[in-house]
């Protein structure tokens, strides 16, 4: 089993993050130290690149890491669209059979038939674009960045 403590820091922080003792001036800084440009990475892109993905305990119930978490409600989520998609027009066709199996005045098809036939190949696709918009958006929100090209040969270059 793997340890999932957090890695402490080296200093102690106050309320504002300064270690303690530093004296602070001109908006959090210590006398003497020269101002960045902010930096590459912020918020929860630092926090991600500070966690240890490979000592955390992976749990697809319980995560242990905040973009685990944040992925793991976006595919709930979208499971849950996919079977109210999915399973709802046979789930009503079976409650309701009288409502679901009319016909529908322009396309003359039954309304059950048209749902699953249709509806739910449709909502798949649109779930997927949906799934893939909110994957890059939590990417961005965690400073991951994926390269442009795939190693097909093992990750050799030649």
């Amino acid at each position: 089993m793997t340890d999932n403590t957090l890695r402490e820091r080296d200093d102690a922080a106050t309320d504002d993050g300064r270690a303690t003792g530093d004296a602070a001036t001109d908006g959090g800084r210590a006398t003497g130290d020269a101002a960045t440009d902010g930096g590459v990475a912020t918020g929860a892109a630092q926090t991600h690149n500070d966690t240890d993905y490979l000592g955390a305990e992976v749990n697809i119930l319980n995560p242990s890491t905040p973009y685990m978490r944040d992925h793991l409600r976006i595919v709930w989520t979208g499971f849950a669209i996919w079977v109210l998609a999915v399973w709802g027009p046979v789930t009503l066709t079976k409650l309701t059979p009288g409502v679901m199996t009319q016909t529908m005045p322009i396309l003359q098809f039954p309304l059950h038939y048209f749902l699953v036939a249709f509806g739910a190949p449709t909502s798949a696709l649109i779930l997927a674009f949906w799934y893939s918009r909110r994957r890059d958006a939590l990417d961005e929100k965690y400073g991951i960045e994926h390269g442009d090209t795939a190693a097909t040969d093992g990750g050799v270059d030649e």
